[in-house]
């Protein structure tokens, strides 16, 4: 058990590594082999506690930027993630026993993943293994099966990789043909790619205004972080007189590029109607406003705010943060009063509308933040008919950690999902602009200010993954309950025969 154990420890830093900054995505296969290893061979009475120590590592090192957050709450949320790798140990302990497990423990896997993903309080998607497939031959295969599929694409080259290290001894045809059949799933996206049809284009200009100071702390000079917007997206409308800049027909703002109600702060309301007149197209506002059906709430959206006309579409954040941006269950579980929660007066209000923005003549998927990381919420607005994605983020807070990467990362994930080029706008970075195909056009560092201007293509081509939706999350968390729910009633089917043979046996004695 021992070197088990450190087998687990291991695995789970190596996986890691595969995520940004450090980005070896190469490393995803031989962790999970790792995992199946230090697993093989234990009841699922103990197989639980090497996977237990494999998601420790993993969750708090893949997870570390949330120490800017706090230590209490990086400690806390990274416990919870690894709790999930319990039932993940158990599952995989079963799995190992039946004919083709490499498939049952990539199930597996995936089940967890997407069962951590969801919950509790809308659970923490960071570290799926599809997030780290950038530039692999796995994203390709985006388009196609989608997040939750390219993350079991992983996972299954992770356990038949386990599966063949353990064929070495004794190497059948058997294993050279499942290996066959694993490279030719995986390269065959490359082989046959998916083909996104343009149907027009448009010009979008993302402004990344900086925040004054150490850049971490929006709400304390957000009047500032507001002024370098409207500032810099004045200078783009005179440059566009002057003949510098191509004419955009919308601006992307980032979220918190105005911290208060821009509907009932005169001040801030007036730049943003400023910068829109200077302009002269649509800007998508990231901003805070205050909750129409109760003023204790807030909710955090992206508002087009139209030249002579005023505020026009808008979209609800649907993920806010907990304990960040909302605080579950107020009062009851941690006092409100607790260390940084002092910093949530008012709790944030999920939106639930998937309809598109309507900017100008396009129709654009938007997300704000984290919602990014859900599956849900982009590739349901480009089923409703949005023809390009923004993402508007303010993680400032995380400026000088590994979540940006990690999260650009994402961004370019979904654009090849959706089929969509994505737009992204942060309030001191990474802001960028990414083709269908995942390649970044441009993009502006962290801690620095900046405006791109790009021509994006626009496009109405649904790609497979956005059809399937969520029901390959949905058929992943089914086959956790029914594989459960099997092994459950076999086990005390079992029971009952062995019980009945024991009556059975002691009658007999009694009858000698």
């Amino acid at each position: 058990m021992p070197l088990r154990c450190l087998l687990a420890l291991v695995g789970g830093l190596v996986l890691a590594a595969a995520f940004e900054p450090v980005g070896l995505a190469w490393l995803m296969p031989p962790a999970i082999a790792a995992l199946i290893f230090s697993v093989r061979g234990l009841r699922p009475g103990r197989a639980w506690i090497p996977s237990l120590l494999f998601g420790i590592t993993f969750s708090y090192a893949v997870m570390v930027w949330m120490r800017a957050v706090g230590t209490d709450a990086w400690i806390a949320m990274c416990a919870v993630e690894a709790a999930f790798f319990v039932p993940l140990g158990v599952g995989l302990s079963w799995s190992l026993r039946l004919r083709a497990w490499p498939v049952w423990t990539a199930l597996w896997w995936v089940g967890i993943e997407t069962w951590r993903s969801g919950f509790p309080f809308s659970g923490m998607p960071f570290g799926r293994l599809v997030y780290a497939s950038a530039d692999t031959p796995w994203a390709d295969a985006l388009p196609w099966i989608g997040t939750t599929g390219v993350s079991f694409l992983i996972a299954l080259t992770g356990t038949t990789l386990a599966w063949l290290v353990l064929q070495v001894r004794s190497p059948s045809r058997r294993a050279y043909a499942v290996v066959g059949a694993l490279a030719v799933v995986t390269v065959a996206p490359l082989l046959v790619p998916f083909h996104v049809e343009e149907s027009g284009t448009t010009t979008v200009a993302a402004v990344q205004g900086n925040v004054p100071g150490t850049g971490l702390d929006v709400v304390a000079v957000h009047r500032e972080v507001s002024a370098n917007h409207v500032r810099m997206t004045e200078q783009l409308a005179a440059a566009v007189a002057a003949g510098e800049e191509p004419a955009p027909d919308f601006v992307v703002w980032p979220e918190n590029s105005t911290a208060v109600d821009p509907f009932t702060d005169p001040e801030v309301g007036a730049g943003i109607v400023s910068a829109s007149d200077a302009i002269g197209v649509p800007i998508v506002v990231g901003g805070m406003s205050n909750d129409p059906l109760d003023e204790a709430n807030v909710l955090n959206q992206g508002i087009v705010y139209r030249p002579g006309l005023g505020s026009g579409d808008r979209y609800t954040k649907r993920h806010p943060v907990p304990y960040g941006e909302y605080i579950p269950f107020r009062g009851s579980l941690i006092p409100s009063s607790y260390g940084k929660l002092r910093l949530v007066p008012r709790d944030m209000v999920r939106g639930t509308s998937l309809e598109p923005l309507r900017v100008g003549e396009v129709r654009v998927a938007d997300a704000i933040c984290f919602d990014v990381a859900y599956d849900e919420g982009i590739s349901g607005q480009v089923a409703r008919g949005a023809q390009l994605v923004t993402v508007q983020t303010s993680n400032a807070m995380f400026s000088l950690t590994g979540q940006l990467g990690q999260q650009f990362e994402i961004s370019r994930l979904r654009a090849q999902e959706t089929g969509r080029w994505v737009v992204v706008a942060a309030i001191n970075g990474i802001s960028g602009v990414v083709r269908p195909d995942g390649h970044v056009v441009a993009s502006i560092p962290a801690r620095r200010e900046g405006v791109l201007v790009e021509t994006i293509g626009l496009s109405s081509t649904l790609t497979p993954a956005v059809r399937l939706g969520v029901w390959p999350a949905r058929f992943s968390l089914a086959f956790l309950i029914g594989h459960t729910a099997f092994v459950l009633v076999t086990y005390r089917q079992r029971r009952r025969r062995a019980d009945r043979s024991d009556d059975q046996s002691e009658e007999r004695g009694t009858t000698a």
